[in-house]
């Protein structure tokens, strides 16, 4: 039986012996050949087993599972299979907000309402090396006005929308897990613990750690030993899909069930817009009872990101779900529309753009997750060396996305989706200066300076929307791309969480240069008559109510562009091609509770 281990079989304990039968007669005994004999490597061997166990016991079903799926999508991908044969394309259903309306105002007070019946969870498992930063995504400022990096605002803004509402009941405390990697662990847990958790409670942060999965030699699904290592497997990471397995088996989702929490919301690791749109989705979800809710902004036919559609089988099968863009105007044409995917007379695909943000509801979701035991439908996408498509350039391994966690659901799934315009929904950073400054022109940049420069305009356009007079934008170019520039204006969640929470703070005549900075730190600061050119930051302890008016007049914080490529400056700036210089400003600090103006 264990005829290529020898008498090295003998090392193992009965556990490790059943998975090594389980592996032979999966077509894997390349990975024992040629051993020698007990005596030479065996702590080398007993690394070799401890990997395995653990590769076998991080992957729904185990290594048999796992190799039998790679079969599978190994030869789908070799015969070039459809995915989508059978599949008839149509227009999901779904809610299509608009900021500031009376529409949009009633779904965010919902939201808020449910905030406290909902979890976070967080998919971080990158580092930031593809956009030029050395350390872990999450850990970059957002805006490098106020230097928030994106984990604290999503702290800040997950405690505001706590406090909003507990509305005087019991505190609630939101829970807030963290998908990290190898890569991310270590230096997530150091961000946090170094920062006091951004004022959460420790107690309400999880961090779950995603394994890698082994990579794959040969159509054959035969696993990759290390070129350098014959004692060791080849992983690679398996995709955020994990997340949901990673929940299941962690026993976490039971205990929130328990405590009577009704949703769950996923996010990625730098879009610091998101919480923006969380309201009013969560509003969405819970009025219209959607089991699952896609996040989605407006798209423009043919745009690179993926389109959500209901696909509908021949056999009747049907789900609501992301289909990238490169396969919905195949499949378009294929079904009966000549022109593939184009615009309606609205000016947009009606097949909204994905941006990977979903809002769950917990009950179906454990009931769904207990079925499939937390596996996601994977894909596997190989570089074959030639057309015969029997060779690996380099050895591959499955994959599998968050998003495609509706594909196995029950057609009487209840999965739907919320449309939000782009400007204040989605600016994820993940290009690095060099690739954003190819990007076609009118296409988003999607990088540290595109990323920043949208959170300035979005705060511009809501707080005008609020009856703020706010300067028109000018053009500027940093590191090869051509932005908005709008007066430099942030806020944290707690002050501005709604947009009824906003124009509730905010009255009389108010203007802001386009030269201006204004960071407002603290909740109870009210708005009223302020004319600002120049710099203004105004910080006050929560119980602490501000008055803020008159005029603020002084040189302000001017920017100044520099290169990617200047090794003086620090990466955080360098990734974005910009940075302030502080020449003046007013900045006004109310640390003890009370009643305050400020005059400028």
């Amino acid at each position: 039986m264990a005829s290529s281990l020898g008498d090295n079989f003998n090392l193992l304990s009965p556990k490790q012996q059943e998975l090594v039968k389980i592996l032979l007669n999966n077509g894997q005994d390349h990975l024992f050949r040629d051993w020698p004999a007990p005596g030479v490597d065996d702590d080398e061997k007993k690394a070799f087993f401890d990997q395995l166990v653990l590769l076998d016991s991080s992957y729904p079903g185990g290594l048999e599972s796992y190799i039998n799926n790679a079969k599978r999508l190994l030869a789908d991908s070799k015969a070039g299979t459809n995915p989508f044969d059978g599949f008839t394309p149509s227009v999901p259903t779904g809610e299509t907000l608009t900021f500031g309306d009376e529409n949009f105002i009633k779904f965010e007070e919902a939201g808020v309402r449910e905030a406290r019946r909902a979890a976070f969870v967080l998919v971080a498992g990158g580092l930031g090396e593809r956009l030029g930063y050395n350390g872990i995504k999450v850990a970059l400022p957002a805006e490098t006005t106020t230097g928030t990096r994106f984990l604290q605002h999503y702290i800040e803004s997950i405690l505001a929308l706590q406090e909003a509402s507990s509305d005087g009941e019991g505190k609630t405390q939101i829970p807030f897990v963290i998908m990290t990697s190898d890569d991310t662990h270590g230096r997530t847990l150091e961000l946090l613990e170094s920062n006091s958790y951004f004022g959460m409670q420790p107690t309400q942060v999880t961090l779950l750690k995603q394994e890698k999965v082994a990579c794959l030699d040969d159509n054959d699904a035969r696993l990759a030993l290390d070129p350098k290592n014959r004692y060791r497997i080849q992983t690679k990471p398996h995709g955020h899909g994990d997340v949901h397995s990673l929940l299941h088996s962690s026993g976490i989702l039971k205990v929130w069930y328990n405590a009577g929490l009704k949703w769950v919301l996923f996010f990625q690791d730098t879009n610091g817009l998101l919480f923006k749109a969380i309201p009013s989705a969560l509003g969405v979800s819970s009025t219209k009872q959607y089991h699952v809710n896609s996040l989605a902004v407006p798209r423009k036919a043919k745009e690179a990101i993926g389109g959500i559609t209901r696909l509908t089988h021949s056999d009747g099968r049907s789900m609501v779900i992301n289909v990238e863009y490169n396969q919905l105007d195949p499949l378009l044409r294929a079904s009966g529309y000549p022109d593939g995917d184009v615009n309606s007379e609205t000016g947009y695909s009606p097949f909204p753009g994905n941006i990977n943000q979903l809002i769950l509801e917990l009950g179906p979701y454990i009931e769904e997750l207990t079925k499939t035991g937390g596996a996601i439908q994977e894909f596997v996408n190989p570089k074959y060396k030639d057309s015969s498509k029997t060779a690996f350039k380099s050895s591959t391994r499955l994959e599998c996305m968050m998003q495609d966690y509706p594909k196995t659901l029950p057609p009487s799934a209840r999965v739907g989706f919320t449309v939000m315009e782009t400007w204040f929904a989605y600016a994820p950073v993940k290009n690095n200066a060099e690739d954003a400054a190819k990007v076609p022109k009118g296409n988003p940049y999607h990088s540290a300076t595109s990323g920043e420069m949208a959170i300035y305009r979005a705060n511009s356009i809501i707080l005008k929307k609020a009856g703020f007079q706010v300067a028109d934008p000018v053009l500027q170019n940093f590191n090869g791309q051509e932005v908005e520039v709008w007066p430099r204006i942030t806020w944290k969640p707690k002050w501005g969480l709604t947009f009824s929470s906003i124009k509730s703070k905010v009255s009389g005549n108010c203007s802001i240069s386009h030269k201006s900075t204004l960071a407002i730190k603290g909740q109870k600061i009210f708005i009223e008559n302020l004319a600002v050119d120049g710099a203004v930051i105004i910080d006050a302890v929560d119980d602490a109510e501000v008055k803020v008016g008159g005029s603020v007049q002084n040189k302000g914080w001017t920017i100044e562009p520099i290169d990617y490529k200047d090794s003086s400056e620090p990466e955080v700036l360098r990734i974005r091609g910009f940075k302030f210089n502080k020449v003046e400003q007013v900045e006004e600090n109310y640390s003890k509770p009370g009643k305050f103006q400020f005059k400028g």
